[in-house]
This record gives C-alpha cells, sequence and structure tokens, in this order.
C-alpha cells in the first residue's frame, strides 16, 4: 500500500521536474518515493542553503517551479538564508522537508512553521489522508502568489500507508492558478490617460522596464510604445534584454548604467517604468531623472515604490502597455525626435580598463571588457553578491532577462552563487552557464563549487573576482578607518582547488591570460571540464555604483 511519502512524490512528480536538495531522516522516504517511482530528477547538492536556491534559480532561467528538499531540523534551519531570499525575489518553488512528529516536538526541535513564518513563507503540513492534495494547494499557493512554501512531513506519518494515490485526473487533481491581475478600474484608467497624454506631447520621453515586465510578457508592446512615441528605453539590472531595438536603447538604468546613457536618461521630461521596484540602486539614489521630470509606474506593488513617482497604476505591465500603445494608435500621436541622430552605442560604452590597476593586479574593467569579446553568446549569467557585480552587470550584454540570475540581491546575502549554476544548467541544457562570483562569497558556498561541476561539466564557467578581501566592507568600512582585519581574506588560490574537484582552472593575472577561455571555448562541451578562471583583480579600482553607495 502506497505510504504518505508515496503520495507527496507521486503528486509532486506530476507538476514539478527536478528536485534539488540534500537528504536526511526527515526526507529520505519522500526521496525513496521519488527516485523509485516517478520521472522526476534528484540533484544532490551539497549544503541544505543550495537546495532552496538551485531551485530559485532553475524557475528564474526557465519559469518552471522546481522543489527543493531537506531535513528537519538543522536541516531546514540552514535553509533559511535562501528561503528569505526566494520571498524576496517573489520566486515559486517549493521545499519539502521533514517536520516534528505528530506526537510533539523533540528536545532538539525548533518550531519551524513559525521560523518560515518570520521570513515570509507560508506552510502546508501533510496529513495522512490528504497528502496529494495538500501537494495541489501549496503548488497552487506557490505560482498564484509568486511566493515559496514549505511542505512539512511529519516524522511519524512519512511511513504511514495512505490508500491508493489519486487519479491525476480527477477534480482537483491539478493545481488551479490565477496569477495577479488587478482590474483596470476608473483611477487606473485615468492615470493611464495621463501617461499617454504625457507620451504623446513629450520632448524627451524614457521607458524604463523591469523584470515584472518581462514575467507580464510586455516587451512587444514596450517596443511598439517606444516606435509609436520615439521613446528612449531602459532597463533594471534584472530587466536586461526587455527591448528589442538597440538604436533607441540606453541599458541599464542605474549605477551598472553607462555615463553617457545616465545623462540621457536625466534629460528626460517624461519617464514611464514597466515592472521595476525603482530601488536606490536602480534610481541612483534619486538622480536617475532631473527633478522636473514626470515619473510614471505600473507595477503589481500595492503602491508607487518611490517618492519620486507622480503617477501610479496597479496592474499587469502587459495589460497596460497593450492599452497605451492602443489609446496612442487611436490618437495618431507623432513620434518624439529625441532619439534621431543620437550615437546611443556610444552612451553605452563603459569606461575602458588600464590593463593593471594601481597596485600591481588585473584592472577589472579591461578583464570584464574582454571576457565580454570571449564568453559564448548563448550564455546564462548567473550571480553572487558583492562589489564584483558592477563589473558583469556593466560589460556582459544578455540575450534576454532570463539570462541574467541573480539570486542573493533581493535579500542583499551573498554565498549563493555557486550553487545557482546547476539550478540553471537543469533549466537550460542548451547554454552555457557562466557564474560571476567573489573570492568571499566564493569561499562561502565553496561546497556547492562541486554541485556546480559536476552538473554543468563542460558547459560550465565560473569566474571569480579574487581581491583578497570583501571589498564591499573595505570600500563601506575601511575607507571610515575600522580595523582592515576583518575585512581581509588570504590569497587563495581558486584554480587549484577547483582542479582538486575535478575541474578546469586558470590564474588570471593579466588580460593575455584569458586566452585560457578562448582554448576553452574552441574545444567541444564534451572534451572539456567545467572551467574556473581564477581573477587576480585590483581592490583598487571601485565599480561606479559602489562609489554612488560611499557618496550616500
Amino acid at each position: 500500500m502506497p505510504t504518505v511519502s508515496a503520495h507527496v512524490a507521486h503528486t509532486l512528480a506530476r507538476h514539478i521536474d527536478t528536485v534539488f536538495g540534500v537528504m536526511g531522516n526527515g526526507n529520505a522516504y519522500f526521496l525513496d518515493a521519488l527516485g523509485r517511482d516517478t520521472a522526476s530528477g534528484f540533484v544532490a547538492v551539497r549544503h541544505e542553503a543550495a537546495g532552496v536556491v538551485a531551485a530559485d534559480a532553475h524557475y528564474r532561467a526557465s519559469g518552471r517551479i522546481a522543489a527543493a528538499t531537506a531535513t528537519y531540523g538543522a536541516g531546514f534551519t540552514n535553509t533559511l538564508t535562501a528561503l528569505a531570499e526566494a520571498v524576496q525575489a517573489r520566486t515559486p518553488l517549493v521545499l519539502i522537508v521533514g517536520d516534528e512528529p505528530t506526537s510533539g516536538p523533540r528536545p532538539w526541535g525548533v518550531d519551524q512553521i513559525a521560523l518560515a513564518s518570520a521570513v515570509g513563507a507560508r506552510t502546508y503540513t501533510v496529513g495522512h489522508r490528504d497528502a496529494a492534495a495538500t501537494i495541489v494547494i501549496a503548488i497552487e499557493h506557490a505560482l498564484t502568489y509568486r511566493l515559496p512554501v514549505v511542505l512539512g512531513i511529519p516524522y511519524d506519518v512519512a511511513t504511514r500507508e495512505a490508500g491508493e494515490i489519486p487519479d491525476a485526473t480527477a477534480p482537483g487533481a491539478e493545481p488551479e492558478v490565477t496569477p495577479e491581475h488587478p482590474p483596470l478600474d476608473a483611477y487606473a484608467d485615468g492615470v493611464i490617460d495621463q501617461i499617454v497624454d504625457a507620451l504623446a506631447t513629450a520632448e524627451r520621453p524614457v521607458l524604463l522596464g523591469g523584470r515584472g515586465a518581462w514575467l507580464a510578457d510586455a516587451g512587444a508592446a514596450l517596443d511598439d510604445i517606444a516606435a509609436l512615441t520615439g521613446a528612449l528605453t531602459m532597463t533594471s539590472a534584472l530587466g536586461r534584454g526587455l527591448f528589442s531595438d538597440p538604436a533607441r536603447d540606453l541599458g541599464v538604468a542605474g549605477g551598472f548604467g553607462a555615463p553617457g546613457a545616465m545623462q540621457l536618461a536625466h534629460e528626460a521630461d517624461v519617464a514611464v517604468v514597466f515592472g521595476a521596484g525603482l530601488n536606490q540602486f536602480t534610481m541612483r539614489f534619486g538622480e536617475l531623472f532631473a527633478p522636473g521630470t514626470r515619473v510614471f509606474q505600473v507595477d503589481l506593488a500595492a503602491t508607487a515604490t518611490h517618492p519620486h513617482v507622480g503617477g501610479f497604476v496597479r496592474a499587469d505591465a502587459g495589460d497596460v502597455a497593450l492599452e497605451i500603445a492602443r489609446r496612442l494608435r487611436t490618437r495618431g500621436a507623432t513620434p518624439s525626435t529625441w532619439g534621431n541622430g543620437l550615437d546611443l552605442a556610444a552612451a553605452r560604452r563603459q569606461p575602458e580598463g588600464q590593463g593593471l590597476g594601481p597596485d600591481g593586479r588585473l584592472d577589472p574593467r579591461a578583464a570584464a571588457a574582454r571576457l565580454a569579446e570571449l564568453l559564448p553568446e548563448d550564455r546564462v549569467v548567473v550571480h553572487d553578491g558583492g562589489h564584483f557585480m558592477g563589473w558583469s552587470n556593466m560589460y556582459w550584454p544578455v540575450a534576454s532577462p532570463d539570462r541574467m540570475i541573480m539570486v542573493g540581491t533581493a535579500y542583499q546575502s551573498i554565498g549563493l552563487g555557486f550553487p545557482s549554476v546547476p539550478g540553471a544548467a537543469i533549466a537550460r541544457p542548451e547554454s552555457t552557464i557562466v557564474l560571476s562570483t567573489g573570492d568571499g562569497g566564493g569561499l562561502m558556498a565553496l561546497a556547492d563549487l562541486e554541485t556546480a561541476i559536476r552538473v554543468a561539466g563542460g558547459r560550465g564557467i565560473a569566474l571569480v573576482w579574487n581581491d583578497a578581501q570583501y571589498g564591499a566592507e573595505v570600500l563601506n568600512y575601511g575607507v571610515k578607518g575600522l580595523h582592515p582585519d576583518p575585512m581581509l581574506i588570504p590569497q587563495v588560490d581558486f584554480a587549484a582547488v577547483a582542479r582538486g574537484f575535478g575541474a578546469e582552472g586558470a590564474v588570471v593575472e593579466s588580460v593575455d591570460d584569458l586566452e585560457a577561455l578562448a582554448s576553452w571555448t574552441s574545444r567541444s562541451a564534451e572534451d572539456r571540464g567545467f572551467l574556473l578562471l581564477d581573477l587576480r583583480v585590483s581592490a583598487a579600482v571601485i565599480a561606479p555604483f559602489w562609489e554612488e553607495i560611499a557618496a550616500r
């Protein structure tokens, strides 16, 4: 007779093709049933947080929900940072964990439901007779609200017989998902009219799109609005690749943007923002637009997310973009000529590096520019967090927003880079997965370098920006005179570590050393291994976005 764990595994496998995690006694029977009786794949990671990170990256790269699993107690508490990131980033995933027995907590138990709730995740606990239905409800919640959910299996329930597994075609066996689509009420209708009038009469209009616009499939409608109004376009860091016409595109808004492009953005008289949160980095701490710029925002947030917004529509970005384009066309608006004759390719050009920095180590700008030429075009870039983020975001274009994955930035965490690789690699088996991480975050996640190598193989590249310090801390607190020792990291040979894990590794101390990447790309994926480049970069070259932070 099938057990509760079998009900969980079979029902989950009907909706989710990959589970990432670490086995323990709280989830052992679930994983046994998953492996024996379902077609879902299980990817073993080396730390419980990595399972959640991989599932998060999988969704961001593919749009398909994935699952993570861990045991109870210490296994569950190890997932909390990654779970908080998924909540902050609005990533739907399911975390299957063991839980305390129904007889009550053991001496080493913790209140897992309270801990999950504290970071913003709802818990569903399976019972002896409702496991399959509970799985469906949990998936419905995750997809409808775009949030992670925790599914607890009490330890003494996991092996109980639960009867036949329900028919997948029976009523209630499929999740019913109704994503947020707030209606365009009379107030929204009036603001949309204001946006249409502002765009139709603007001399220097700008459209800014974010990840929310990508998730709303608004790209084509936004391209249409840009053509109808002559607007220049730009994106948030997570919206890169949203717009299709480079002849009118300013690139990334904020501290990752090129100086010439940001100067043009500052000259806009009207800016309409679709699906971007307008955080302090995108808005350059309030200086992205001039004080007189009329700023409108379309987003699913409850209210406008920046004080400079003068008109706000709470709605799906795709719905509103289509309606604005329709009204502009009906009105017969004449496009602005602002962009005519502008060399936007030159405006998007980032500062050139000098080969070596003042301290004799590799200038990260020179390295990033050369890497942009050498990295495979089919790349999906996954990111850790830290000062080094400026270089890849400034110099490496990507084809679409689902090819720039930044797990950790929503919660301002580091150490989630290596475990992002397997999630993206499973989600995008046709692509090269490129990790950008620092030496601090890289050491924090080092156990899952093994997972990255095993899963991505010859389709994987890790670039470690190694400046022998926690760069963000040095630039925040070292400059204020705080004692530097806690901010420094002994020089680590990441290339040697990678070779010890079975990968290819090379130390890069000059731009010429990047030919190791050219050699790697010249071979087929079957004839090469995972490649790690240990970039010995200068600590004296500061990314522009961090200079903006330091100036506050």
